[in-house]
């Protein structure tokens, strides 16, 4: 199993567009800034698609190797949304892939939501405002496909 939480995501040029996510916490998917990668189906949803012209194409070092990307920075609103508490909302990069089926949260995004993991096998997590000895449980995982 793995870390996977469950989040507020808010187009900031589409004011009104927000969905809930559940996203994979990926350590290993490294950031300069909060970036959130979002599969392409999402990235329709959210109204981000009709705005590929204006992102940046860059490369992403996987498992598999290199894959090119479109990045639109600081498109998101990200929020961690749980029955009990909220994180501070953080601003964005939009990571779109038309590869990946999962959301994923990078070094960066996970460190300003103030996400903890406690144990990555079982999927146990919690927020870094959260009291000592608070587990989370991970989420299933949803796929965008």
């Amino acid at each position: 199993m793995a870390i996977r939480i469950r989040l507020g995501v808010r187009a900031r040029f589409e004011p009104g567009v927000e969905v809930r996510v559940v996203a994979l916490v990926n350590s290993g998917f490294e950031a300069d800034t909060p970036q959130l990668l979002v599969p392409m189906k999402l990235a329709v949803k959210l109204g981000l698609y009709q705005r590929l012209p204006e992102a940046r194409i860059e490369s992403y070092g996987t498992s598999a190797g290199p894959v090119r990307m479109y990045v639109l920075p600081q498109a998101l609103d990200v929020w961690v949304e749980e029955p009990d508490a909220e994180s501070p909302v953080v601003i964005t990069d939009a990571v779109i892939s038309d590869v990946e089926v999962e959301v994923l949260i990078s070094d960066y995004l996970a460190g300003e939501l103030g996400l903890i993991g406690e144990d990555f096998r079982h999927g146990v997590w919690r927020l870094r405002t959260d009291q000592l000895g608070k587990q989370r449980s991970s989420y299933p995982p949803q796929k965008w496909v």
